[in-house]
Formats: structure tokens, sequence, C-alpha cells
């Protein structure tokens, strides 16, 4: 661990020295392996010792989403680069308008089903060192083991991940920690595998051979149950979304990301890595069945085997390996749910909160606080339920918590329709019928809760039953709880999505974040407006440093405004136009977002920019000239309602809208004056016709008169 402190504070010396980041595309693909936990190096063993080729189905789905990481990670990544999106929970709810409802049931939803895995990792780290220590794989209650590597974990969270604020939510020296612990425990699984495999037996033949003389066929089966099955698509669906929605993947896999070119190295390397961690599962399994050691240990065989064969040194890598497998997956989880609590949570209470203003400035040590608090609640956790049910499929009941951010997620990058009413009751449903099938029985087993409730159902409803809900028996309570709480979760999104009508704001922004997601996409540049220059720049400046210095230290505020006059070449000017302010405080939320999260950010904007009566007057203005330029009725936007500041930070959306209907209504028009035009032509032509029908007319009367004035003469 003082090895890998040491890279990353090596790592982050040379960012600041150099100024620039390194960015490599072997270093982005590897560090998508801590998908990988000690759910893979402990577990699949277990998984496999108990049902065969099932265990597979975790990373068949992950193998499938790889396929499709072009099109899917790639718009995640445009609108991350446009948003300045930290966090799964900031990416749904800046998707839907925003919402810091949605980014406030994402985190809870992510709390409540990952804490309890994290749990799952301190368990394996605790039990294997009391393996290694006590001969004994139980947690002992009067060991400090416990303690001990939670508060260790807690430390080098902090340090790896939560030492300072940092606007980009970018962490390159815990990314190359994290990449040196996936090399570590992919080194340290092999080599467990060939000493199993060549030194303990005589190769994969020889295994195979003896499995079958020793009835243990299952080892190797595809289906051992009934269930089987149905159990290898829940895995597949599972793993498809997981590998792309577990806060931890979206951190490393987006918000990490500094080259989108990098994703075509990630779709071949990221697979290969699966395949190299798990090809010697099934030889390590078949290798402590045969070698009398108890099922119930097959979590542990990875340590069991070499510590049999008198092989302590290989017992020691093994364990640093399953090590590495769970403190990377403790330190990247712990850090993004630290940033999402803080920044949906946390902060929208301060901000609502008076008295408790002053803690804005306090975002970082709030954070410490909070990554304390998961871990603790975690260790809680695992002295709770240490011999419990729960901790036999807790990895499995932690991935249908994530599953629910499937929908809104992938309905929002595809589906132009969707928005904030559809997902946010989406999520509330599947978070209930998850909440409902899977918790409820797992605290009813566990003593907390009446087993009547799962023999009987809620209020004595048979059809109520939490693991046979409406009558369906016989499925896996895994499968069960999939199937129930995608239905809920689907159909209540889709319905929704198409009986809410969203107002204009919200479809302005939902067709601005789908074209963000386009290739060749670009983030904010500054535009030439040609406007006159007369808002004092300077006390804006201040504005946005007062602003920024709530949430990030003085000098970080400073160096970011300085950065954004830079970005807009105003930076020498005294005076701007109306519309480089705007384009100012749109790239200050852009940059505040990166602290408090896209929703927080917007809010704070709104709640302390101030426009004066002027500008908002001059925003007016604007809008008339764009008008009078498209040739179109000068229409303004109706602001009589609205404070000064809340128009001015909306407005151009308003402008846009208005543009575009402006733009259909002018080719109308200019249809309407061709068929006009060809009208009058004929008009003309007729009155051509009738000017010569008149003039002659006329000289036939001259004609007539002229022979009458000579007939009178004669006369």
């Amino acid at each position: 661990m003082a090895l890998l402190f040491a890279l990353a504070q090596w790592v982050e010396r040379r960012n600041e020295l150099t100024g620039k980041q390194i960015s490599s595309p072997w270093v982005y693909a590897l560090s998508i392996a801590v998908y990988h936990t000690s759910w893979t190096f402990y577990g699949s063993v277990g998984f496999a010792a108990n049902s065969g080729l099932l265990f597979l189905g975790v990373y068949v789905g992950g193998f499938i989403a790889v396929m499709f990481w072009h099109i899917t990670l790639r718009k995640m990544i445009q609108a991350k680069e446009t948003y300045h999106i930290t966090s799964i929970a900031d990416f749904i709810s800046t998707r839907y308008n925003r919402s810091q409802k949605i980014a406030a049931l994402v985190t809870i939803t992510a709390l409540l089903g990952i804490v309890p895995y994290i749990s799952l990792q301190l368990k394996a780290v605790i039990a294997s060192f009391n393996l290694i220590t006590h001969d004994n794989p139980e947690m002992m209650d009067t060991d400090l083991s416990g303690i001990f590597v939670t508060l260790v974990m807690i430390a080098f969270t902090i340090l790896f991940g939560v030492r300072r604020l940092d606007p980009t939510e970018r962490h390159q020296g815990m990314i190359f920690a994290l990449v040196a612990e996936c090399i570590v425990k992919l080194v340290a699984f092999i080599a467990v595998g060939l000493f199993v495999s060549f030194v303990m037996f005589d190769g994969f033949g020889d295994i195979n051979q003896r499995i079958t003389e020793a009835g243990l066929d299952h080892v190797t089966s595809f289906a051992v149950n009934d269930n089987a099955w149905s159990m290898w698509v829940t895995l597949i669906v599972l793993s498809f979304f997981l590998v792309q929605l577990l806060p931890r993947q979206f951190h490393v896999a987006v918000v990490e990301n500094t080259n989108p070119k990098h994703i075509r190295t990630a779709m071949w390397l990221f697979p290969l890595y699966m395949v190299l961690i798990n090809i010697f599962v099934v030889p390590i399994a078949a290798g402590g069945l045969l070698s009398g050691l108890d099922s119930s240990l097959a979590d542990y065989f990875v340590l069991l085997l070499p510590k049999l064969a008198g092989n302590n040194v290989l017992s020691l890598v093994a364990f640093i390996g399953g090590f590495s497998a769970a403190t990377g997956m403790i330190i990247i989880t712990t850090m993004t749910l630290s940033t999402m609590a803080s920044n949906h949570l946390i902060l929208p209470a301060i901000e609502r909160t008076n008295s408790c203003t002053f803690l804005r400035g306090y975002l970082l040590q709030v954070r410490w606080g909070l990554v304390t608090l998961i871990l603790l609640g975690s260790y809680w956790f695992t002295l709770e339920f240490a011999d419990s049910y729960i901790l036999v499929s807790i990895g499995l009941m932690s991935f249908v918590a994530i599953l629910q951010f499937g929908p809104a997620t992938f309905g929002g990058l595809f589906w132009k329709k969707a928005n904030s009413m559809g997902a946010f009751m989406g999520l509330l449903a599947g978070f209930i019928a998850w909440a409902y099938t899977l918790v409820l029985p797992t605290l009813a087993k566990h003593g907390w809760l009446a087993m009547s409730l799962l023999d009987q159902g809620l209020f004595g409803i048979a059809m109520l039953r939490p693991e046979a809900l409406f009558g369906l028996e016989g499925l896996h309570p895994v499968t069960h709880a999939v199937l129930w709480s995608m239905l809920a979760n689907v159909g209540i999104y889709v319905a929704f999505s198409l009986l809410y009508q969203p107002n204009k704001t919200e479809r302005n922004f939902t067709t601005e974040f789908m074209c963000a997601m386009l290739p060749r996409a670009s983030g904010h540049k500054a535009r030439p407006t040609g406007l006159e220059a007369y808002i004092a720049l300077s006390p804006k400046l201040e504005e946005a440093h007062t602003l920024l210095s709530n949430y990030l230290p003085a000098d970080k505020a400073q160096e970011h405004v300085n950065n954004i006059a830079d970005d807009l070449q105003v930076f020498e000017k005294t005076h701007i136009t109306i519309i480089e302010l705007v384009e100012f405080h749109r790239m200050l939320e852009h940059v505040l977002a990166g602290s408090i999260g896209s929703a927080g950010a917007h809010g704070a904007m709104e709640n302390r920019i101030r426009y004066s009566d002027k500008e908002a007057a001059d925003l007016q203005a604007v809008f008339s000239h764009i008008v009078s330029e498209l040739q179109g009725p000068a229409v303004s936007p109706d602001l009589s309602k609205t404070e000064p500041q809340d128009a001015g930070m909306g407005l151009l959306e308003d402008l846009q809208a208005q543009i575009d209907k402006l733009q259909l209504s002018i080719q109308q028009k200019d249809n309407e004056i061709t068929t006009l035009e060809r009208k009058l032509d004929d008009r003309y032509e007729e009155i051509f016709k009738y000017r010569l029908e008149v003039q002659k007319t006329h000289q036939e009367n001259e004609a007539l008169r002229k022979e009458l004035g000579e007939k009178l003469s004669h006369l």
C-alpha cells in the first residue's frame, strides 16, 4: 500500500510539474478491470464449486456490453465533456433537466445497494487475513483485524481519492494505483492457477479426468439445477448493465476518460483481461474439492490450496492479490459514493438550511466524513450479518439495485421523448420492487422481520408474497426480483414519459443534451456577438470568484475564473457584451459542476448570480434584434413575472426555441409570397389585356366620332 501511495503521489506530482495529464489507452483499459473485485478473485471459485459454469454469466453480459461501447460509452463521454458530469447520479439527473430529485434518488439507491457490497469486500479482506494468520477464515469477535482493515481503508480512500477537491473529479494518481492493483490481482490469480493445475495436478486433462472419477461433474456443468437457465439469463442481463452503470465503472470508464479514442483499446483489452482472470477458476474449484477441502470454504480455495501444499509464499501472493481486488473496489466506490452523497444529498440540505451555509466552504471535510461513515457502516453490516444468509448472495442483491439505473440511462441516451417524470417514477417503482422482492425477504430470513411475510404475504394476501409476487413461483429469488423490478421500472418509465408533457425548458434542454452526445459534438466555445460592450467585467469576475470560493479554495477559484475569462478572450477587456456575460456564466456553471454536480451547480447559479434590470432588459432587446434580423415579427419574451437573474440564465434557451419557430414561420411566409407573386403576375396579365381592350375601344370611338363629324359637315 505504501508503494501504491508513492506511485499515486509520483503521478500527481508529475502532472503538476508538466501541467498535462498522462493519456494512455492501456491505463484507461486496465482501470476498467476494477470490475473484478474479491467477488471475482474469491467468489468465482466458490460459485464454480457449487454451481458449475454458471459463474461465467457474470462476465458474458460484460462481453456483450463491450461490443456496443463505441456507441453507448462514447455518448456518455461526449455528454460528460459537455456538461462536466462527475458521477452516474449526475449523468442521469443532467439528462433529465438537471433534476435534483432524480439525482437524490439515484444516490440513495446506490448507497443502499452498494454499501452492503462494500461490506462483502471488507469481509473478504478480514477473513483472508484471519486465514493467513490464524488458520481460520471466519472473523473472530475478539480480533482487532476488522476495525484495523476498516481504518486502513478509510485512510487510503481519503489519501488516494478525496485528498483534495478537483473540479474535474479526475484522480490520475488513484487511477494509476488502481491499474497497479489490477495487474497484481491478475498475476496473483494466474500464479495460483498455474500452481494448482501444473504442480498440485498434472494439467487440465488430469484435473478433468479426476473430476469424472470423483463424481464432481457439476463443476464443469452449464446447468446444475432446474433454475440454472433462468439464472444464466439473469446474470447476463445484470452484467450487461453493471459493467457500465456501477458507480465505480462509470467513474473509471466515463469520468476518468481523457480521450474517447481510448475506447478502441478498452474494447479488446478489457475482454482479454476477463478471459485471463477466469481461465483458472474451474481448475482451482475442482482442485479444492479433489483435495478434500470443505465446499463451504470454496471461496477461499485460492488461499487454502497453496497453504495445503506448504507453499506459504504463494499463499501470501494470493492474499495480496485478493487484498488488491477488494481494496481497489473499496477505494474507488467509496470515493464515488461520497461525491454523489455530498453533491446530491448533503449540499442541497445545506443550501436549504441557512444555519448550515457555512459548510459550503468545508465540502472536502464533508466528503471525508462521508467516507468514514460509509466504511464504518459497511463494517457494521459485516459484523451484523457475518454468519447470515445475506452475505451468500449480497453481490447479486447489490447488482439488482444498480440494475434500476438501466432504463433511465439507456432510455435517455436514445429516446428523445423520455422525460424527468418518467425517469423519476420509473426509478422509484424499480427501487420499491427491488426492496420488496429482495431486501425484505433477506431481512426476514435474518430475523429482523416476521417470517409470516414470506409465507403469507403482506397483510396476509398470498398474491403479495415477496418471493412469489402475484403467484409467480419456482424462480430463483434474484431472477424473481429482476423480473418484477424491471417490469415496474420500464413500464412506469415508458408510460409516464408518454403521458407527461414536460415544460419548454426541459424540452429545449433535452434537445441540447441529445445533440451534445452526437459524434464531434463540441463543448462550450466563445461566441462573437457584435453588440455594444458596456457591462463592467471586474464586478462580474468578483461575483464569480465569490461563488466558487464557497466550494473551492480561494486560489483555485481565482485560477478557474481567470481561465474562463481567458477562454472567452475577455481577460484584458474592461467591459463585455450581454451575450458574453451569459456565456461567461454558462462556463462558470460548467466549472462549478465539477465540484458539486450539474444539478447543484445549476441551482447555485440561479440563487447567487444576479442580472440587473438593465441587463435583463437588454437581453429582451437582443431577442428583438435577432427576430428582426430573421425578418419575423418583433415579439419579445414575457419576463414581467421573472426575476432578472432567472431571466438571464434561461433566456438563451428561449431565444433558440423562438428562432427555430421563426425560421419555420419564415419558410411558410416565403411559400405564401411565392403564391401571391404568381397570382399578382396573373393579375398583371389580365390588367394588360384589359388596357389593350380599352385602348382599342378608345381608338374605335375616335374613328366613329371622326366619321360622324364628317357626315354632319356634309349635311
